[in-house]
């Protein structure tokens, strides 16, 4: 009897001790949520700190190779692939990185995922003062390449030469803050032979099939090339544009040039949505 009742007490006492209580384990798992939670949080800011350091090295991994290339391979034609730069990630990563401020999410995010294609070297850096911005030309205006960087227009002037450029960039990323942009601000295009210095002389908004705006001026020009309005939510249904003419260039009486023929087709290339 007393055996029995000896392992009825030890069975009484132990059954308590191994159910906690209902309010015991609430807490419990919400401690351990917390920290699940925690651990989830560092992880997503040590992704987001380590994307921007991977983005400062790769965006201006372009402008260094430009520069580089100027040295090694005088004139216009640069080689296309990455690995001709000769220049090691920790070269490239010593200059500053994008101004993503003012960017759209969406934006930021499109030029994350671009850094992993492999692009052609640039054909010249754009640089504006006035709105801090310092981006590498590149050929062409498909997505990836605007997402990148911002594009020469098809069928516009050659860098470096007498005409107009047509430049196209996305109006949430890089080519945002031309709406601050004035008339009499000036802009540099640092090409492979020379850095040229132009000085904005009219800001305009155009309907999109408007190709006017790209034929050659009475001056060697950059004409800039964005979509309007800026915060416009979809696909925006004007364009903003920033004529600026070559400091050193004379008015000509006769503006035929070798440019190709424009059509709304070429122009509207540059479509950001």
């Amino acid at each position: 009897m007393e055996a029995r009742k000896c392992t009825g007490d030890k069975a009484a006492s132990a059954t308590p001790a191994s159910r906690p209580t209902g309010k015991g384990g609430s807490l419990a798992f919400r401690r351990w949520l917390e920290r699940l939670l925690l651990v989830v949080g560092l992880g997503l800011i040590g992704f987001y700190v380590a994307a921007r350091i991977h983005g400062a090295v790769l965006s201006k991994f372009a402008v260094r190779r430009f520069e580089h290339l100027k040295q090694v391979a005088p004139g216009n034609h640069f080689p296309g692939n990455a690995a001709s730069s000769g220049l090691s990630d920790e070269q490239a990563g010593t200059t500053s990185q994008p101004e993503h401020v003012l960017w759209s999410k969406e934006r930021i995010k499109d030029y994350q995922n671009s850094l992993g294609q492999n692009l052609a070297a640039p054909l010249a850096i754009l640089r504006i003062p006035m709105i801090h911005l310092e981006v590498p030309v590149l050929e062409g205006t498909d997505d990836l390449t605007l997402n990148r960087g911002v594009g020469r227009i098809e069928d516009t002037a050659q860098i470096g030469e007498d005409g107009n450029i047509g430049i196209a960039g996305h109006r949430d990323g890089f080519f945002r803050g031309l709406k601050d942009l004035k008339v009499g601000d000036t802009l540099e295009l640092e090409g492979p032979a020379r850095t040229d210095t132009y000085v904005v002389d009219q800001l305009r908004i155009v309907n999109p099939n408007d190709v006017s705006i790209l034929q050659p001026r009475s001056r060697s020009s950059v004409t800039l090339v964005t979509c309007y309005p800026f915060y416009f939510i979809g696909s925006a249904p004007q364009r903003y544009i920033v004529h600026a003419a070559r400091t050193d260039s004379e008015p000509q009486k006769n503006t035929t040039t070798e440019q190709g023929s424009l059509t709304p087709q070429t122009y509207n290339q540059e479509n950001t949505q």
